[in-house]
């Protein structure tokens, strides 16, 4: 697994400059989408490729930063590491949509107050996570509690995989039912506001009771989540960079999946076949291999099932009956842009491959993955390429 090369004592310093980076991030986030106003489908594409660039491009500047201050090896192993967590919990975080749609679903949320919800929902998450990831760092000294957290990633895959559609009530909530115990909600918006004045007394508009509903909802997944980064990564630095990364992009990847999440039915089972995948490494694997599963062979076979997951969905499309079915431009816009990410990384693995066959090293890490399981990937992300660029067009031409 790994040891703690970054602990908090010795390089508080990188956490608080990592923190003044995500502040600076945020604020230029909200100071372009300031006013309330619908994110179009096209934007939320452009700000979640971007997002996807700045993690990338950070997993490169945490290789050199590694490579640095201890080695080379140290550099490439905590770099994948970091890409594996954070591919993770961007999968992960798919499934928290899903509950995002109802609940905006239940409570009416107009578009155009959407992003200002999910803002402050990021933020309430990172200092949540923030608290799990390092009571988390403090339990994993203990042998055994790896093996518990194993152990609970096992079940809960398990339980994803079984369980039935979500049901949202908010009701239901013990977190809701005590706040309305101390501040009546008025039964209509009032804007983007959380807090009006009715009368003279001070009311919570529904847009707080969804807020605090998706801030408990995330606190829940939490729970899920930042065990199995734990699951690759030991480093606490590594776990939470992650995470945010993850969360931050979390939004425009939320706009631009919302019309047809449905239709990545089965996206939930190939989620939980990661969740007991990082469980079995935790308890078995990890031991099984002197210590430490190579990184790159798992980052492989996360990417892999994720594609086989919506290779399926597409091929086996789920027969329901949507209530409000998405437009054919968003389906259409939805397809070409999951299309050329899959073409763009089918070519990446092919060049990565082609590299690594004449002893290049493109990128850190690779050389423990092998050329083979490089090209038995660009192939699964160019079946994707085609059948979803292929759909669009036979969707245009209809």
């Amino acid at each position: 697994m790994g040891n703690t090369w970054f602990p908090f004592a010795g390089y508080w310093w990188l956490y608080l400059g990592f923190a003044g980076l995500v502040l600076i991030l945020l604020a230029i986030d909200l100071g372009y989408h300031r006013g309330d106003r619908a994110i179009s489908i096209r934007a939320a594409g452009a700000w979640t490729a971007a997002w996807m660039a700045l993690a990338l491009a950070f997993s490169f500047v945490l290789y050199l930063f590694a490579a640095a201050r201890h080695s080379p090896a140290i550099g490439r192993q905590l770099s994948l590491e970091f890409l594996a967590g954070y591919v993770v919990e961007e999968s992960l975080s798919v499934d928290n949509m899903f509950v995002f749609v109802l609940v905006f679903r239940y409570f009416a949320v107009p578009p155009r107050f959407q992003h200002k919800i999910l803002f402050y929902g990021v933020l309430g998450a990172m200092i949540f996570r923030a608290i799990f990831i390092a009571l988390g760092a403090t339990l994993i000294r203990v042998d055994w509690i790896m093996i518990l957290f194993g152990v609970f990633l096992v079940f809960t895959g398990i339980r994803m995989a079984l369980e039935k559609e979500k049901r949202i009530n908010p009701g239901d909530s013990p977190v809701i039912r005590w706040v309305c115990r101390f501040f009546p909600v008025t039964p209509e918006h009032h804007g983007a506001r959380f807090f009006v004045t009715v009368d003279g007394m001070p009311h919570i508009t529904p847009l707080m009771i969804v807020l605090l509903f998706l801030e408990t909802t995330d606190i829940m997944f939490a729970v899920d989540s930042v065990p199995a980064v734990f699951g690759v990564t030991r480093d606490p630095f590594v776990v939470y960079t992650s995470n945010v990364f993850a969360v931050l992009g979390l939004r425009s990847l939320f706009f631009v999946l919302s019309g047809a999440l449905e239709r990545f039915h089965i996206l939930k089972h190939g989620l939980a076949v990661i969740l007991v995948f990082v469980g079995l490494k935790m308890i078995w694997l990890d031991h099984a291999f002197g210590g430490r599963f190579p990184i790159g062979a798992s980052l492989a076979i996360i990417s892999v099932v994720i594609a086989v997951s919506i290779i399926l969905s597409l091929l086996f499309p789920k027969q329901i009956k949507l209530k409000s079915p998405p437009p054919s431009r968003q389906k259409k816009v939805l397809q070409n842009v999951l299309g050329i990410v899959f073409l763009f990384l089918a070519f990446a693995s092919v060049m990565c491959a082609i590299g690594l066959s004449r002893g290049a090293r493109l990128l850190p890490g690779l050389d423990q993955v092998g050329a083979g399981p490089l090209y038995w990937s660009a192939a699964g992300h160019a079946v994707c390429a085609v059948v979803l660029l292929r759909a669009s067009a036979v969707q245009k031409r209809s």
